[in-house]
């Protein structure tokens, strides 16, 4: 099997939904259940003739007959998407897109409003209250699915990525690793931590904190541009944790290339006070100072030539253990799992991984030596 085209930060891949309310995002079941589409329409026929297209296309479907069904529905059951005619009994199709939108729970519900008004003025009013797409009629069934498909996508896409680094959140990143994990061709999947993270919240706040870790994503996204082909996918798991996947060989560029680039960012972030001196000062909960050093990473890193990985999550929690090797090491580091599953694997090619640092802040690149 080819891997997929792949970009630094992003790839191109068919989305599969974890949602979280199923467990770890990092682990959830692959197995969800179709996406819901409302059609809300008052003209009996025609609803049912677009709610069978949709059920056709795999979409599970819902009918309302008026905006007052629409709103009970939804508060029953929010649906994925919603299909609605403009002119509708009752509370009109632009008056429930303004309740929907006005409402946190429903704010970001797509919408796709449909009418037999094709003027330009009636496509603004609709985009004006919030609707994501607009259907004329008579419409070809196959097109309305094809956007609701669409918006459902778009939907997704903007769910699944940061809002504080703009990388993909944690259900792509499963995606991407279950795509290398069953594709055969080797891997590496490297688990980023920052060092020293609380320090920097509790000395600096929140805000600075933010800009930390929105420098690591830069850091990372230049550090696998400047790796060059083939190029690494990067995720952002949540709060100061990443994920870089990408071939064995480009490990050593990319994280020796990002750690020099964010140690040095990092110090500039700091206090200036703090940065000369080498530590953070902040206080505990009895109020005692405590001297922390500057932020540096911790990257563990596992290989798909040490181990046959069947399943994604192997592979996140072998890195996630490689991981805290690394933090046990001062300073920046990066822990390579070197335990053998029944395989024999050939390290021949991973020489070009040990690497040490010149910089100030020493970076080791090495094999520790797991039980």
């Amino acid at each position: 099997m080819t891997p997929p085209r792949r970009s630094a930060g992003f790839v191109d891949l068919p989305v599969t939904r974890y949602p979280s309310q199923t467990g770890d995002p990092m682990t959830g079941p692959p197995d969800t259940p179709a996406e819901h589409v409302l059609v809300v329409d008052p003209d009996s026929e025609l609803t049912e003739y677009l709610a069978g297209q949709l059920r056709d296309n795999g979409f599970d479907t819902s009918i309302a007959r008026d905006g007052y069904q629409a709103l009970a529905q939804i508060s029953r059951r929010r649906p994925d998407l919603v299909l609605m005619e403009v002119e509708l009994p009752l509370i009109d199709g632009l008056e429930l897109t303004r309740q929907l939108r006005g409402d946190p729970m429903t704010a970001s519900l797509p919408v796709i409003m449909v009418t037999c008004r094709g003027l330009s003025a009636d496509r603004i009013a609709g985009l004006t209250v919030g609707a994501d797409d607009y259907v004329v009629k008579p419409f070809d069934a196959a097109e309305v699915v094809a956007r609701v498909r669409s918006a459902l996508r778009r939907h997704r896409e903007i769910r699944e990525v940061s809002p504080l680094t703009g990388l993909p959140g944690n259900a792509r990143i499963l995606a991407e690793i279950a795509e290398w994990v069953h594709s055969g061709e080797p891997f590496a999947l490297c688990y980023v931590d920052i060092n020293q993270f609380k320090s920097v919240n509790d000395a600096y706040g929140f805000v600075r904190g933010d800009e930390f870790i929105q420098s690591l994503a830069g850091s990372l996204h230049r550090a696998a541009l400047a790796a060059g082909p083939p190029h690494a996918f990067i995720g952002h798991v949540g709060g100061d944790d990443f994920i870089i996947m990408c071939d064995p060989l480009l490990v050593a560029p990319i994280t020796r290339h990002a750690i020099a680039e964010f140690e040095t960012r990092a110090s500039a972030l700091c206090d200036p006070q703090d940065a000369e001196r080498g530590y953070i000062e902040s206080h505990d909960r009895q109020g005692r100072p405590i001297q922390a050093k500057l932020p540096t990473l911790s990257i563990g890193v596992a290989l798909s030539q040490q181990r046959h990985f069947t399943d994604p999550r192997e592979a996140v929690a072998v890195a996630t253990e490689m991981k805290s090797v690394a933090k046990s090491h001062p300073g920046s580091h990066v822990a390579y799992d070197r335990r053998h599953d029944i395989r024999t694997a050939d390290l021949s090619e991973l020489n070009n991984l040990r690497y040490q640092s010149d910089e100030p802040h020493q970076a080791f690149w090495q094999h520790p030596r797991v039980a």
